[in-house]
């Protein structure tokens, strides 16, 4: 594979990782060749959601993990997401510079990715990418990405264990509970808990919770952190940990990865059927269809079906 030994990547060799990760950037098909392979080996590592709104600190809280799996002999990989630029990772790449003092150290990988334009493809590529990290040995992978929109609640899917990281100054955004954020979350750690309102984000938080419980889930707990100086990170981390030991015991980690297959399963599918039915000649067609519409006086479900019909 032009000089690609992919089973370099099961030996932790991140030059072979990095390039796996940027052929499945890139849709290179040499990665179908390679992945029934990475993904044999990508079922021992514990996955961790870290998502939350612009600016709560979810980077600093990032690297504040990584030091204390670390602490534990515990490698870690970390897939940042950014949806909001096309190129560059935007201010997340600035953000994580100060993660640029793991960059020599071989128990830790971190990447980041934009969406190209595409966030209907960012889920499965970032899944990917975590199934690359955990086939190397990382013990842990932690995706990082920006926001509570469906985007990301797809993104967080991808995980074992979901940390929702919200700020004092959203006090507002427990309304974000209506959008689902209670659903995906098993730990909300209020960063910047410094500053005013930390304590009335905290009681709000555990009222919803308490007020919402959800079927066959333990309610989420709240921690107050200060993640710059590392306050609170310390009952955070045993937090996490006892958390998720209790759902390996409990085998919930099991259900939801069995959850996850399916739903990858489901959008493979619907990925292959797609391709398969969109060739060359049926884009032109439906390209020339569409171009020949020439008014708004027709309801658009009358002139989809109309469009169908011509298709056929």
């Amino acid at each position: 594979m032009n000089g690609f030994n992919y089973k370099e990547i099961f030996k932790n060799n991140h030059g072979s990782i990095a390039r796996a990760i940027s052929l499945i950037e890139n849709k290179d098909p040499v990665i179908n060749d390679i992945y029934d392979d990475v993904f044999l080996n990508a079922n021992k590592a514990i996955r961790i959601g870290v998502t939350g709104p612009p600016g709560a600190g979810k980077s600093t809280i990032v690297d504040q993990l990584i030091d204390r799996y670390l602490s534990i002999q515990k490698s870690v990989g970390v897939v940042a997401i950014d949806p909001s630029s096309p190129f560059t990772g935007g201010a997340l790449l600035g953000d994580r510079v100060r993660m640029s003092r793991y960059i020599e150290n071989e128990n830790v990988f971190i990447r980041s990715m934009g969406n190209r334009g595409s966030l209907g493809g960012l889920t499965k590529m970032a899944q990917e990418v975590g199934d690359v990290l955990a086939a190397s040995g990382k013990d842990i992978v932690i995706y990082e990405t920006v926001g509570v929109g469906q985007a990301e609640h797809d993104i967080v899917k991808a995980a074992d264990f979901t940390i929702v990281v919200l700020v004092p100054e959203s006090g507002d955004e427990v309304q974000l509970m209506k959008a689902g954020v209670i659903e995906i979350a098993d730990l909300f750690i209020i960063n910047k808990s410094d500053r005013p309102g930390s304590k009335r984000l905290s009681r709000l938080l555990n009222d919803s919770l308490h007020n919402n419980p959800i079927k066959d889930k333990a309610l989420p707990l709240v921690i107050n952190t200060v993640a710059s100086t590392g306050k609170g990170m310390d009952v955070a981390f045993d937090k996490i940990i006892s958390e998720i030991d209790n759902l390996i015991d409990i085998r919930a980690i099991d259900d939801r990865r069995l959850v996850r297959y399916r739903s990858r399963v489901r959008d493979y599918i619907r990925q292959s059927l797609e391709e398969e039915f969109w060739t060359d000649e049926r884009k032109k067609k439906f390209e020339n269809i569409t171009k020949s519409i020439d008014t708004i006086e027709i309801s658009p479900n009358s002139m989809v079906k109309k469009l169908i019909t011509d298709f056929k």
